[in-house]
């Protein structure tokens, strides 16, 4: 039997400056194939890079991280985590923002997130924390030092997850999200 869950789309974002992964809240998009049009993930197929180590650095590959959703209870952990007041999505280079999710990072490969309009997302894994988002958060708390290091195992297992666009559509701020959680001993197709 397949597990559901819910949750609540509370902050669209897009990275939209080429020189940055920060993101900037939108109230609304079309999730296209590919994912954002403008975003910097956005695209049907990447470079491979050091994150898939069996190709040579450039092969052209599928883009499986197009979208980035992270919860609103996993950022309060890391904050704590890291002894901050906060920790905002922005700073992490999210595209959603979800909350209702608690154990978001833990959602196995192939879950499915279905949105009001018919749109939806097929998880394909969690997002492995790195120093870059720790370097956006010491910006912010500069009397806290050594937070781009203690970011990556604060965020251990919280950093969220990284999603491709199974079908199109609208998704708007405040929309309630369906989740078919992928049970490996009876996988979804």
């Amino acid at each position: 039997m397949m597990k559901n869950a819910g949750a609540k789309i509370n902050a669209i974002l897009i990275a939209d400056q080429p020189e940055s992964f920060l993101t900037r809240r939108i109230g609304n998009t079309t999730l296209e194939f590919g994912g954002i049009r403008g975003d910097r993930h956005f695209g049907m197929v990447v470079p491979s890079d050091s994150r898939q180590p069996m190709y040579p650095k450039g092969t052209e590959i599928l883009n499986r991280r197009q979208i980035t959703i992270v919860s609103e209870e996993e950022l309060v952990e890391i904050a704590e985590g890291l002894g901050v007041e906060y920790v905002l999505p922005e700073w992490l280079g999210a595209n959603l923002l979800l909350n209702g999710l608690p154990e978001l990072t833990k959602l196995t490969m192939g879950s499915r997130f279905l949105f009001p309009s018919g749109a939806g997302l097929i998880c394909m894994g969690e997002n492995q924390p790195c120093i870059f988002p720790g370097e956006m958060i010491q910006k912010h708390y500069e009397n806290h030092p050594k937070l781009a290091a203690k970011f990556v195992k604060a965020a251990y297992k919280r950093r969220g997850i990284v999603c491709a666009v199974e079908r199109p559509g609208e998704i708007n701020e405040g929309d309630e999200v369906q989740i078919l959680i992928n049970d490996f001993s009876n996988p979804m197709q």
